[in-house]
C-alpha cells in the first residue's frame, strides 16, 4: 500500500510546545527603588522599547504592568505576582515583554524556572534589548545565561554593599532606620551621620531609669509615661530595655559576635543597662498584680514542704479572711495568711542585723569574701584592660612615626586596621565581664541598709516592694511546714546568709536563746561564705581546740584572750570564724562562755563595742 494517510490515525501526537505565535501580549517594567522611579526616565524608556518591539512582531498589547519600583532580587513582587496571575488565566496571551531579561528577575535559577513554566504553557518572555530565540535550545539556554548573570552581578553588588555596611558599623554609626528616641540632624548618603536624643527620647529615658530603681512592671511604666507623652507600647518597650544601643554600643547580624562602641549619646550607662537586664532576666514574676495580690504576697513564693506544690490563696468573704491553700489536689493544707504573714515576719528577723555597728565588718567580710570568689575574673579583667592600655600605645606611637613620615600612608592604614581591630576584641571581652568591685560595694551596702530594719520594710511596702523583697533574701522561694507551722528554705542570698550568721548569735533574746530554726539554718547553702555545713564548722571548732591544747603544752592551763588574738591577728574574717564556733559550741554545749568571751574581747579589740 503506497498511501499510508490512512494511518495517520495511528500516530503519536507531538510532545513539543505550541507557541501562541498568534496571541497577544502583556508589557511589564519596573525600577529598583522609589528614588529611580522619581527621579529619571528609566520607566518611560522601558515602555518605550517594549512597544516598538511589539509594534515590530505585530503583537497586539493587551496590559501593561509594574510601572512602579519592585526589587527583583525575590520574584515574590506585587505587580510581577499579579502580572504571572494574568497570563495564566488568559488564554489568548502569548508573550510577555520586557525590556531587559534582568527586569524580568534577579534571582538566577528561579528566573529561569517561572520562564520555563511559562513556555509550557505556550507564553514566551521577549527581551526588548536581548533578542533570543527561546523555541530552539541554544535561545532558552543563554535566556538563561542572562537570568544567571543578573543574579551574579546581584550579588556581587550585594557584596560590596555588605563591605561598606561593616565598616560604617565598626566606626561607630548604625545601619538601618535608628531606634526610638533618636534623629539623625544630617541624613542621607555620604553624609556623616549625627545622632541626637530627641524629646520622645527623654521620656524614655526617664523610663529605663524608673525600671532600673524601682523594678515596676513594664506594663505600668508605659501606663505612667503614656500620660506624658511616651507614645510606646509594652511590647516595644521590652524590645527597647533589651537594646545595647541605648548605652552607646552598637550589634549587628553583619557583625556576629562583634560588639562596637557607637558614635551614640548614650540614653543610660552601662552599668544602668546591665542592672535593668539583670532584672529582666533574673525576676521571676514581673505580672500586673491585682488587689488580691495586694493581700497574698506570698502566693507562689511560698511552697509545701511535703509535696514542694506551691501554695495559691483566695477570699473568704463572709469573713472577709484571706487564706492560703496548697495547690496539690486534694490538699488539706490551708492556713489563714495573717498567721503565715507574721511566721515570715518571724523568719525574716534571722536575717535581720541586729547592731549597726556591725555594718563596718560585715561590709568587709562579704566583699573580702566576693572578691576571692571571683579572683580569677578579676585578675583576667585586669589583664584585659592592661592590654588595651598597650594597644593604645602602640596606635599612639604608630601615629606619631606617621607624622615625622617614618611609614607611609599604606603601612599606616595597614597596621592602623589591624591594632583597632585588636582593641576592639579586647574591649568586648572587657564588656564580658561581670564583676564589678564597685557594683559590689554598691550592692553589699545596699543589702545592709536592708537588713538594717528588714522585717518592717516587708510589712509596709506594697506587693512589688514585697515580692521583690522576698526574692532578694531567698532567690528560690520559702517551703511551708503545715504540721509544725514553721518555714524553711534551702537557699539564701550569700549576703543574708552571713548576716543570719552573725545577728544569730550576736542578738539573742532575754532567754538567751541564740539558735533559734539551727537545725534548719543548716540546711541552707550559702553561696558567700563558708564553711556551710556541720562538718565544716566542727572542723572549725577542733581547730580553736588545738589552739587552746597548744598554749596549755606550753604551761599555760587557760589561752590568754590576747595571745588567743594575736595567733589569729589581723584577720576580719575572724569575726565570722568566730561567730560559727559560737553557734556550734551552744549546740553541743562546749567551751560557749569562753568563746563568748574571746569574741567580746575581739569585738573590743576592733573598737566595735566600747565597755
Amino acid at each position: 500500500m503506497k498511501d499510508l494517510s490512512v494511518f495517520k490515525q495511528f500516530a503519536k501526537p507531538s510532545k513539543s510546545i505550541q507557541f501562541k505565535t498568534d496571541g497577544k501580549a502583556v508589557i511589564y517594567t519596573r525600577v529598583s527603588t522609589k528614588e529611580q522611579a522619581e527621579n529619571n526616565a528609566s520607566l518611560e524608556t522601558q515602555l518605550k522599547y517594549c512597544k516598538e518591539l511589539a509594534l515590530k512582531k505585530g503583537i497586539e498589547v493587551s496590559e501593561y504592568f509594574g510601572g512602579t519600583y519592585e526589587s527583583a532580587k525575590s520574584d515574590e513582587r506585587k505587580q510581577f505576582q499579579k502580572m504571572l496571575t494574568f497570563v495564566k488565566r488568559r488564554k489568548d496571551i502569548g508573550y510577555i515583554i520586557v525590556y531587559s531579561y534582568d527586569r524580568f528577575s534577579r534571582t538566577g535559577a528561579n528566573g529561569a524556572y517561572i520562564s520555563d513554566q511559562l513556555k509550557k504553557q505556550g507564553i514566551v518572555t521577549l527581551s526588548a534589548t536581548q533578542e533570543v530565540d527561546t523555541s530552539t535550545s541554544a535561545g532558552s539556554f543563554q535566556q538563561n545565561l542572562y537570568y544567571m548573570f543578573s543574579q551574579f552581578d546581584n550579588e556581587l553588588r550585594r557584596d560590596k554593599c555588605v563591605s561598606g555596611m561593616k565598616e560604617k558599623i565598626r566606626k561607630g554609626y548604625y545601619i538601618g532606620p535608628l531606634p526610638f528616641g533618636y534623629t539623625n540632624l544630617n541624613p542621607g548618603n555620604g553624609k556623616t551621620p549625627e545622632y541626637i536624643i530627641n524629646e520622645q527620647g527623654k521620656l524614655l529615658k526617664k523610663a529605663f531609669l524608673m525600671k532600673a530603681n524601682l523594678g515596676l512592671a513594664n506594663s505600668e511604666i508605659v501606663r505612667k509615661f503614656k500620660k506624658k507623652g511616651l507614645k510606646i507600647t509594652e511590647k516595644s518597650f521590652s524590645k527597647y530595655l533589651r537594646n545595647p544601643f541605648y548605652c552607646g554600643l552598637i550589634i549587628s547580624p553583619l557583625l556576629p559576635d562583634e560588639i562596637v562602641i557607637g558614635k551614640q549619646q548614650p540614653l543610660v550607662n552601662q552599668e544602668l543597662f546591665l542592672k535593668i537586664n539583670n532584672i529582666l532576666y533574673t525576676r521571676p514574676d514581673n505580672r500586673v498584680y491585682n488587689s488580691e495580690d495586694e493581700h497574698l504576697p506570698l502566693k507562689s513564693f511560698i511552697k509545701s514542704l511535703e509535696c514542694k506544690t506551691p501554695y495559691t490563696g483566695y477570699l473568704v468573704r463572709s469573713k472577709n479572711l484571706y487564706y492560703y491553700k496548697n495547690r496539690r489536689k486534694g490538699s488539706k493544707e490551708n492556713r489563714s495568711a495573717k498567721k503565715l504573714h507574721q511566721t515570715f515576719i518571724d523568719f525574716l528577723n534571722d536575717y535581720k542585723l541586729r547592731d549597726e555597728k556591725l555594718v563596718e565588718p560585715l561590709k568587709e567580710i562579704i566583699t573580702d569574701k566576693f572578691i576571692e570568689l571571683n579572683s580569677e575574673s578579676i585578675e583576667d579583667a585586669k589583664r584585659v584592660e592592661a592590654d588595651i592600655e598597650n594597644l593604645q600605645k602602640r596606635l599612639e606611637r604608630l601615629e606619631e612615626r606617621f607624622v615625622f613620615e617614618e611609614i607611609t600612608k599604606p603601612q599606616y592604614d595597614k597596621f592602623k586596621q589591624k591594632l583597632e581591630l585588636e582593641k576592639r576584641e579586647f574591649e568586648s571581652k572587657k564588656l564580658n565581664f561581670k564583676f564589678n568591685s564597685s557594683n559590689l560595694r554598691k550592692a553589699v551596702d545596699k543589702a545592709l541598709d536592708y537588713a538594717l530594719n528588714l522585717p518592717s520594710l516587708w510589712e509596709s511596702g506594697n506587693i512589688e516592694t514585697k515580692r521583690a523583697l522576698q526574692y532578694m533574701v531567698f532567690p528560690e522561694g520559702i517551703y511551708y511546714d503545715f504540721k509544725n507551722h514553721r518555714v524553711r528554705t534551702f537557699r539564701v542570698n550569700s549576703i543574708f546568709s552571713a548576716i543570719a550568721s552573725i545577728s544569730g548569735n550576736m542578738g539573742g533574746n532575754k532567754k538567751e536563746n541564740y539558735h533559734k530554726n539551727y537545725d534548719n539554718s543548716l540546711e541552707v547553702e550559702s553561696e558567700g561564705f563558708e564553711p556551710s555545713s556541720k562538718q565544716a564548722i566542727m572542723t572549725a571548732f577542733y581547730t580553736l581546740s588545738f589552739c587552746f591544747d597548744f598554749r596549755e603544752l606550753a604551761g599555760q592551763k587557760q589561752p590568754t584572750h590576747s595571745l588567743f588574738l594575736i595567733k589569729l591577728q589581723n584577720s576580719i574574717k575572724t569575726l565570722l570564724f568566730l561567730c560559727l564556733l559560737l553557734r556550734y559550741s551552744k549546740t553541743k554545749r562546749r567551751k560557749p562562755r569562753l568563746l563568748k568571751s574571746i569574741l567580746l574581747v575581739y569585738l573590743v579589740d576592733r573598737g566595735i563595742i566600747l565597755l
